[in-house]
């Protein structure tokens, strides 16, 4: 069971308070060693100073304005309709691991996590594989 908190009218200075609270997927690839982009000590630094941290970037803003795209053209290919989530769940056996989901796929107990990649990181996806950090997210 998920405990679900209203991301509604929620500040994004709000939101990065709960997300210090509990590790969430983007934080899986770093703890477990596999993101290129971060690693486990900056996400245990992150959890535990009373700094909130704004990083962005570019390719992450692109990344946020792309999700409603990337979202239209998987129900596009697929035929499924998947509707924003509008909620943080948090597990109730593990209160520690929390989760933004991108969108939740109507009629089904999934969810879809809208990425996009720069052509420059096109060797980390050959043949069809998806690395390793974002499986784990």
């Amino acid at each position: 069971m998920c405990l679900k908190i209203s991301l509604n009218g929620m500040s994004r200075e709000e939101w990065l308070k709960i997300r210090k609270t509990g590790i969430g997927g983007s934080d899986a690839g770093a703890v477990c060693g596999l993101n290129p982009y971060s690693s486990a000590m900056k996400v245990f630094r992150d959890k535990t100073c009373d700094e909130i941290s704004f990083d962005d970037n570019e390719a992450m803003r692109q990344g946020r304005d792309l999700e409603d795209y990337v979202a239209k053209r998987f129900s596009e290919e697929t035929g499924l309709k998947v509707r924003k989530s509008n909620f943080m769940y948090r597990s109730e056996e593990y209160p520690f691991m929390i989760a933004d989901v991108d969108r939740l796929i109507v009629g089904e107990d999934a969810g879809l996590k809208c990425k996009t990649a720069s052509t420059y990181s096109a060797d980390k996806w050959k043949n069809g594989e998806i690395p390793a950090y974002y499986l784990i997210q």
